[in-house]
């Protein structure tokens, strides 16, 4: 039951994205964007009362490397899948550019493969041995590795409190900080076939920002000028 845990709590929240988005796809969008403006406002937060605490007082939070550290991977994992939902992800189409349209079309759905792809080999390579790869791990292995084990983290410690109160482990364990990878892999794939569905459909151009430069140089030609 425990190597399925992670593909359920991974389904649970993708399922949840899919059914909110189709209700109300604003609400998830503005969801998405504070959970992320959260994480970065902890990690400022939290790394500016360090410097406060260490020059001012000579003190500190053994634990605060270590939650920015973890803050970070949060914000990175959680936040790719936002930015390919935005097309924010930058990349280079030039070429995609100069050729038919059908062929732009079938290459931009086979770039959002790719990204899906990219998603699914992390999130378990195992399923590459029908390719002939021998090769096992991932994001999902290493979760429920994680979880048996219950190995805490090197420096991030519950309260006092809480470990008499409810008679937690010292160390927080990493299973609760990792759980990101199966999460934010598994939205990151999800995004990537929402973007080959969209293109398909032709609602979308690519899963990249690619034209970015072009766009930047047009807002400011008149400034360029002056």
């Amino acid at each position: 039951m425990i190597v399925y845990l992670p593909y359920l709590i991974m389904g649970v929240v993708i399922a949840l994205f899919w059914l909110a988005e189709r209700r109300n796809p604003d609400a998830v969008t503005r969801f998405e964007e504070n959970v992320i403006a959260v994480l970065l406002a902890l990690i400022t937060f939290v790394s500016f009362s360090q410097v406060v605490a260490r020059y001012g007082f000579n003190s500190g939070w053994s634990g605060a490397l270590e939650f920015t550290r973890i803050l970070f991977a949060w914000i990175i994992l959680f936040g790719m899948s936002y930015g390919l939902k935005q097309g924010m992800h930058l990349g280079v189409d030039a070429l995609l550019r100069l050729l038919p349209q059908p062929v732009f079309k079938a290459l931009a759905m086979f770039g959002a493969f790719c990204a899906f792809l990219y998603a699914a080999i992390l999130i378990e390579s195992a399923w590459l041995g029908i390719l002939g790869a021998d090769t096992s791990g991932g994001a999902m292995v290493y979760w429920s590795k994680m979880y048996q084990i219950g190995i805490g983290l090197d420096d991030l410690r519950y309260p006092e409190w809480m470990q008499d109160s409810l008679g937690v482990q010292e160390r927080v364990q990493r299973w609760i900080a990792y759980l990101i990878l199966p999460v934010g892999l598994g939205l990151f794939g999800f995004r990537a076939l929402q973007a080959a569905v969209a293109i398909w459909r032709g609602e979308r151009e690519l899963i990249i920002a690619g034209h970015e430069a072009e766009d930047l140089v047009a807002e400011n030609r008149n400034a360029l000028k002056d």
